[in-house]
């Protein structure tokens, strides 16, 4: 039988908390890093690479709002600790302790304990990267029992660029991969009915590894019951599916961002065709996914012949936003020109001073008021970490 039990599900769901406390403490990593919190330090004469101060970080935690006060940044670390993912330098203390002693991430030592959850996460987490960050035509809207769903695969098609892009040498395997990556709650077949099967079923990724997390969320032991939106570059997760109000989760930018403020102005309004945003992927209960389309954040439209039009009610922009680990931090919707939905109010693109509503004339000295969202995410999925784009607003 292809059903898929419940017992199958609540693994797939312990699986990916544990899948998530691994993104989560990734990303913490990369940021220390960033920040030169962790780095080569010296105690007794000797040199300890690699390596951060438990005091340090609990002040660095605190200052950028990740916990309220050192009690919550201690647990937080604590369970970074117990689940292998930071340790002690020498291992002489199975406790995070507030004091000035030295811990370490094991990926910077290579003492992470590779067992066979990690390797398929890891192995799930890469090909996840390469379809996002290559060129083809594998995730799209589909319908399946009459309902629509957004960026899916179909099971045939995903097991043959499997065996393009050489992850499996044989179909059998690669079967049984997409079988593994069902069964540690990355992907799922769209309506929870089926196991994973070679042939024109259609599935979803269960989880959006670039979404910023929290590191709170790490407290949180129950699973999660929000879909995220997988609108990469952008990273922003959508908390209810009735368009109403919307929060989400970053991490902080990096310091490095600089604004520059154009002056020219120029006037347009905007349209956004059809497309706000949508939450459509699985959730991690045995629900259904939830498929929406929230109402444009644009209280009018606008063609791109309005905004190029002189002596507009409108200001240009120009933002240079350097993505930090895990985006920039925004959603465009909309067609000709496209608009911006939503902004990460912690995230990179917000320190430049990128706000909803505003709408995108450039990327990269491209002009793309002709282009819609897709075409412009695009663009910058395949560009360089540092950004300019151009922007104009109602003033």
């Amino acid at each position: 039988m292809d059903g898929i039990g419940n017992t199958m599900q609540k693994k797939a769901a312990e699986l990916e908390r544990l899948a998530e406390v691994l993104v989560t403490g990734e990303q913490l990593r990369l940021r220390l890093h960033e920040g030169k919190v962790i780095k080569d330090r010296r105690h007794h004469l000797r040199t300890y690479p690699n390596c951060f101060v438990a005091k340090e970080l609990i002040d660095w935690l605190i200052e950028h709002k990740e916990a309220s006060d050192r009690d919550t940044a201690i647990k937080i670390m604590q369970k970074l600790l117990d689940q292998s993912i930071i340790h002690h330098v020498c291992d002489e203390h199975r406790e995070f302790k507030d004091m000035k002693l030295f811990y370490r991430f094991r990926k910077d030592d290579g003492t992470f304990p590779l067992d066979s959850e990690a390797k398929v996460f890891m192995r799930g987490q890469r090909i996840y990267e390469k379809l996002m960050n290559t060129e083809n035509n594998l995730l799209q809207t589909r319908e399946e029992e009459g309902a629509t769903f957004e960026r899916t695969l179909v099971a045939s098609e995903f097991i043959d660029w499997l065996l393009q892009e050489g992850e499996m040498p044989t179909r059998e395997e690669a079967e049984q991969l997409g079988r593994r990556l069902l069964e540690h709650g990355i992907i799922q077949h769209v309506t929870n009915k089926h196991h994973f099967v070679d042939g024109p079923l259609l599935y979803q990724f269960r989880m959006n590894f670039r979404r910023r997390r929290r590191l709170i969320e790490l407290l949180h032991e129950r699973g999660r019951s929000i879909p995220e939106s997988h609108d990469s570059p952008f990273c922003l997760r959508k908390q209810n599916s009735d368009g109403g109000n919307t929060s989400f989760l970053s991490v902080s930018p990096t310091k490095e961002i600089k604004v520059a403020v154009g002056v020219r102005r120029s006037s347009m309004s905007s349209s956004c065709g059809s497309s706000g945003y949508y939450s459509s992927s699985p959730t991690l209960s045995s629900s259904p996914p939830v498929l929406c389309n929230p109402k444009s954040v644009l209280k009018r439209q606008v063609s791109p012949e309005e905004l190029q039009t002189p002596g507009g009610p409108f200001l240009k922009k120009t933002f240079t936003i350097v993505g930090d680990a895990v985006g920039w931090g925004f959603v465009v919707r909309g067609s000709k020109p496209c608009h911006i939905q939503a902004v990460d109010p912690g995230g990179p693109a917000a320190a430049a001073g990128m706000k909803v509503c505003q709408f995108v004339v450039s990327v990269n000295g491209l002009n793309v008021l002709s282009q819609d969202y897709r075409a412009v995410s695009n663009l910058i999925l395949t560009g360089p970490r540092t950004i300019v784009m151009e922007v104009m607003e109602e003033v």
